[in-house]
């Protein structure tokens, strides 16, 4: 009971209401001291990749903010403020992460990371600037994502001959197939290319089209008629006679035509009919011997003393065939003599003393009156003739 006693000692409820009173001001510090804390922060709207969120913060810098948040921001991200910014109250902070793609370029692969919306922007910042003609694939207004690959094919200059026209173009085409098809060529059946279809198409080059076609005409052609010969024994040799004069036929000919760039480079008969036949030319020869007409001739008749000189068929202004159409060059053994056919009709049989039988089948412009000119084959036999009175003899 005396231990009991000692307990209730009004000193020992002293110290309890003192301790009691101590850790109640703690507290209260401590309340106050959080209270305090939690005053001071600074309250920032973050807008992390189009998501909106609001924090308090003591962070001294926007990097810190990310550290808090363990967020890894990269440097190809886009941050705004910058991460050194100062962190102030109300600030607002923008963070779009980037996305890594693949760009292909002429089969040349890289890896790229951007937070720019589509294809076109992303291209523009690697400073991949396009032509006209250049081919991207998916298009420029794709949005981006971290999954696309983007591939460019730049395209080259060629030049495209079509039915012999000439262009300069350019193209990002692999075969001549699907170039023409891309330069919106289309082909006929008989069409030939050149390099073939199959083949790559490479800068520099030429592509042929040549325009094929095969046609049918139609067309009324002359068949000329020949000459025929026909030998006559009546005539003296050397001598022509028209039996009767050839006339032209006329056929119509059907044909195929095959045509390269409008140009006719083949053709070939199909058929053909007749419309009208050809008559040929009949033409009589003379055979006979001009030697054998004159001894034939009867003897006698008139007698003239003539100034006689001598020629052959090719002397100055000679033709080779006289005024009767005798062929002296083809003849070179006949006995022809030119005469004045007012004194000797031509065609008489005449007897020449010194030259023998002949047959006045010529003339001469200097042949007046009694003036003969005696035929020889060969100059030296005439300049030995020279100029000469005969007798003669005019087998009328």
């Amino acid at each position: 009971m005396s231990l009991t006693l000692k307990n209730l000692n009004p000193m020992s409820f002293g110290k309890k209401r003192l301790a009691i009173a101590l850790s109640g001001t703690a507290a209260a510090a401590v309340a106050m001291g959080l209270m305090f804390y939690h005053g001071t922060k600074q309250t920032v709207e973050l807008n992390l990749d189009g998501q909106k969120q609001v924090v308090r913060t003591h962070a001294a810098t926007i990097d810190d903010i990310f550290k808090e948040l363990k967020i890894r921001v990269k440097s190809e991200d886009y941050l705004y403020p910058s991460g050194n910014s100062k962190v102030k109250d109300d600030l607002k902070v923008v963070w779009e992460p980037s996305h890594k793609m693949w760009i292909t370029e002429n089969g040349t692969e890289k890896q790229v990371a951007s937070t720019v919306d589509t294809v076109e922007e992303l291209l523009k910042e690697q400073r991949l600037n396009l032509t006209g003609y250049d081919k991207v694939t998916p298009s420029l207004d794709t949005k981006l994502h971290s999954k696309i690959k983007i591939s460019i094919e730049r395209a080259f200059p060629l030049k495209l001959v079509v039915g012999g026209n000439h262009r300069q173009v350019w193209s990002t085409s692999t075969t001549v197939a699907d170039f023409l098809r891309q330069q919106g060529v289309k082909l006929n059946k008989l069409d030939r290319v050149e390099p073939g279809l199959g083949e790559d198409v490479k800068a520099g080059i030429a592509i042929n089209v040549i325009r094929v076609e095969k046609v049918t005409d139609v067309v009324e052609e002359p068949v000329e008629f020949e000459v025929i010969t026909k030998k006559d024994s009546s005539l003296v040799k050397g001598k022509e006679k028209l039996i009767s004069a050839g006339k032209n036929g006329l056929v119509s000919r059907q044909y195929t035509v095959v045509k390269e760039n409008g140009k006719e480079i083949n053709r070939q008969l199909l058929s053909e009919t007749m419309i009208e036949r050809k008559e040929d030319k009949v033409v009589a020869i003379g055979t006979k011997s001009l030697a054998t007409n004159v001894l034939l001739g009867e003897k006698g008749g008139r007698e003239l003393f003539v100034s006689s000189t001598a020629y052959t068929a090719g002397c100055n202004g000679c033709s080779g065939i006289t005024a009767t159409g005798i062929n002296l060059r083809s003849n070179p053994g006949a006995k022809i003599i030119a005469v004045d056919p007012g004194v000797i009709p031509l065609g008489s049989k005449v007897f020449v003393e010194g030259y023998g039988y002949a047959i006045a089948g010529d003339t001469g412009g200097a042949i007046k009156g009694h003036k003969i000119d005696v035929f020889f084959s060969s100059t030296s036999q005439a300049y030995r003739w020279g100029r000469k009175k005969v007798k003669i003899t005019v087998m009328d």
